[in-house]
């Protein structure tokens, strides 16, 4: 599903966001040591390659709310843009580092001239934090930041799940009629 908003296109797709070829920029939902792991962070090492990690190693350890910029290596996009979400439960307040998750996100993309980005889900797998509370953070965040936005031409939601997909599909619906 697309929808374009202040000119920026929004898509949202099921797939797998190491592969991505037609994005300048994924975004890593990473751990605090930005190491491979499990989940997003694991599969992105995984495809990018140990040079990743190489790079990532002297950047760690951020902060919930905090995004970093590396090279992609062997993935098929320039960038990586390493934010670390909260832990539902743990890290407080949740929607306001959630919220600093896609900011910063989105200030390190406008900053490198960075103009298509793709996200996964942040914080709702191993994290916990509940899909149905991340997306109306998500959206609301990302819509909120829309007019500081000018060289992001395009935002991609890549996502794993169909309950993810059905969430973001049912919030872009939303915002698409008003």
């Amino acid at each position: 599903m697309k929808l374009t908003i202040q000119n920026i296109e929004f898509e949202v797709v099921k797939g797998d966001i190491t592969a991505q070829p037609g994005l300048e920029a994924v975004v890593n939902a990473a751990n605090a040591e930005l190491s491979p792991g499990g989940g997003v962070a694991g599969a992105i090492h995984k495809a990018a390659g140990p040079d990743l990690y190489k790079e990532c190693k002297p950047l760690a350890p951020i902060q919930p709310g905090e995004a970093v910029l590396t090279n992609a290596y062997q993935l098929p996009n320039k960038y990586v843009i390493h934010c670390l979400g909260p832990v539902y439960g743990q890290d407080k307040p949740e929607s306001e580092l959630l919220a600093a998750c896609y900011r910063n996100t989105l200030k390190i993309a406008e900053e490198m001239e960075i103009t298509s980005l793709g996200f996964p889900a942040i914080s709702t797998g191993i994290f916990g934090y509940p899909a149905e509370l991340a997306v109306d953070v998500v959206f609301n965040t990302v819509l909120a930041e829309l007019s500081g936005i000018e060289k992001i031409k395009k935002i991609k939601f890549v996502l794993f799940s169909d309950k993810d997909l059905h969430l973001y599909e049912t919030q872009l619906k939303k915002i698409s009629v008003g």
